[in-house]
């Protein structure tokens, strides 16, 4: 079973086959190092984030139900869980549920093994994007580019030379002449 480093939005349920004498091979907290060692050995994990699996009886969902759970709880689209209606109504005792953030971008291959057993690979329902116009009238309208900053005319600027020059010359002229007189 393969993870790639980019994984996102699938659900892995596995059934934890406990002995017979009724002993937990688990404590059901993943948060507890020896349980998650134990839970990451059983799959074959390299890498597992305890926050983003659960380990718990199917009986502590009462008339919610494991498929109730997957469905409102995981999000996983109701006709895909009903097409294993059969498989998953008949887990009981202790399951594990996994989700790709669990690996943590981590490429990996689970090879799970006893006491854990493969039930299926589900996919997060995504919600539709809904684009709705905003509740405010100051956004309606288009948006217009503000206006431009005034530029001087370059012309403007050859005809004060011309009409420059020959003030400027008119000047020059007297000043040399109070000099040199």
């Amino acid at each position: 079973m393969q993870v790639s480093e980019t994984e996102f939005g699938l659900i892995r349920i596995f059934s934890v086959d406990e002995p017979e004498s009724g002993s937990a091979l688990f404590d059901h907290d993943l948060n507890s190092e020896d349980c998650l060692n134990l839970v990451q050995s059983a799959l074959g994990a390299t890498h597992l984030d305890p926050d983003y699996g659960e380990l718990f009886a199917v009986a502590d969902l009462e008339e919610f139900g494991l498929r109730g759970y997957m469905v409102q709880g995981l999000g996983i689209a109701e006709a895909e869980v009903t097409q294993d209606a059969l498989r998953l109504d008949a887990l009981s005792g202790t399951v594990l549920i996994v989700l790709s953030k669990a690996f943590g971008g981590h490429a990996q291959e689970l090879s799970p093994k006893s006491p854990l057993r493969w039930v299926g690979t589900y996919r997060e329902e995504k919600a539709p994007v809904h684009y709705e116009p905003l509740p405010s009238s100051g956004s309606a309208g288009v948006v217009e580019e503000p206006p431009h900053p005034h530029q001087p005319n370059p012309h403007l600027n050859v005809l004060w030379a011309v009409l420059a020059l020959p003030i400027l010359l008119i000047f020059v002229g007297i000043i040399g002449f109070l000099l040199f007189k």
